[in-house]
């Protein structure tokens, strides 16, 4: 028999996972959302499962279980479902258990000891994330991207069966680790985005239109992430810092006293950041860079 996996919350994240697990071969148990319409939606994209607005024994009738939910509730669905897991349903006929099952959940940050309850009743837990953002209208792809992966050896081996099936390529950390790993992906897909819009703004508040400015900005992002990938990042490195050109870099500073003090306070500690991870000399850099900053402030005042 095809492996049969269980959904709870199945957002993007979820209905993306088991459509694909789907049009793989596995079956689709419980998909379980805040609301009967949200969980029949859920079924529909899916292409399979059985709707639920709460958690259900159902839950438990899968090989494995997903938890795709916001971290902050991720605990507490942890706990109820460990009260499911340690309750006799007279209607069934027999005690559900979760000896056997494997339990993955998908957040970014948090381990599998938030599964501890779980674990306590006989589960194998751990966690799979893909780093990929999930925040469009369509599916994301899922090809080639690192899913990292950690846990019992059981829900490892689950957790990489299925990473391999979604295409992407899996990689085993520690647990201890997962905040850092996190860490790197909100700085590039959350904070990036943060620094692409300031220079949007920026150029709309000297009369560029949001298209025209779009149209300035995007293709040097992409030149850039292509130089990265063909260079690495010292070769792809530019811009007046590169040259150490401080002089620049002062009429830059100066240029941003027009706009919210987060501008240029983004820009200094940009400007810092490269010094310390893409100079050649990082200490000789960065002592140049800090007395420019300085003398700027200094003026401005």
């Amino acid at each position: 028999m095809p492996p049969t996996i269980s959904i709870t919350g199945a957002g993007r994240v979820g209905q993306t996972f088991a459509k694909r697990l789907r049009k793989l071969g596995w079956r689709i148990g419980a998909v379980v959302t805040r609301s009967r319409g949200s969980a029949r939606a859920a079924v529909r994209a899916i292409g399979a499962g059985t709707p639920h607005a709460a958690l259900t024994p159902e839950v438990l009738d899968a090989d494995v279980i997903l938890l795709s939910v916001p971290d902050d509730v991720l605990e507490n669905v942890a706990q109820k479902l460990a009260k499911i897991g340690g309750a006799v349903f007279p209607s069934l006929g027999f005690l559900k258990t979760f000896r056997g099952k494997i339990v993955l959940h998908t957040s970014g940050a948090l381990d599998h000891r938030v599964l501890a309850p779980l674990a306590r009743h006989g589960a194998a837990t751990g966690s799979m994330h893909p780093m990929q953002t999930f925040s469009g209208r369509g599916a994301p792809r899922l090809d080639g991207v690192i899913f990292s992966i950690e846990g019992a050896p059981p829900a490892r081996r689950a957790a990489q069966k299925i990473a391999h099936a979604l295409g992407g390529t899996p990689v085993i950390i520690h647990a201890s680790d997962k905040p850092a790993y996190h860490a790197s992906g909100t700085s590039v897909a959350g904070h990036a985005l943060a620094l692409v819009e300031s220079a949007i703004q920026t150029l709309m508040e000297i009369g560029f239109t949001r298209p025209r400015a779009n149209q300035a900005l995007l293709p040097l992002i992409r030149q850039m992430l292509d130089n990265y990938e063909s260079l690495g990042p010292h070769g792809a490195w530019t811009g007046p810092l590169s040259r150490g050109d401080y002089a620049t870099i002062s009429k830059h500073v100066k240029a941003l006293l027009r706009f919210p003090r987060e501008f240029r306070d983004a820009y200094a500690a940009l400007a810092l950041l490269s010094a310390r991870v893409l100079s050649k000399q990082p200490s000789a850099a960065r002592r140049k860079l800090v007395g420019t900053l300085r003398t700027r402030r200094k003026s401005s005042h």
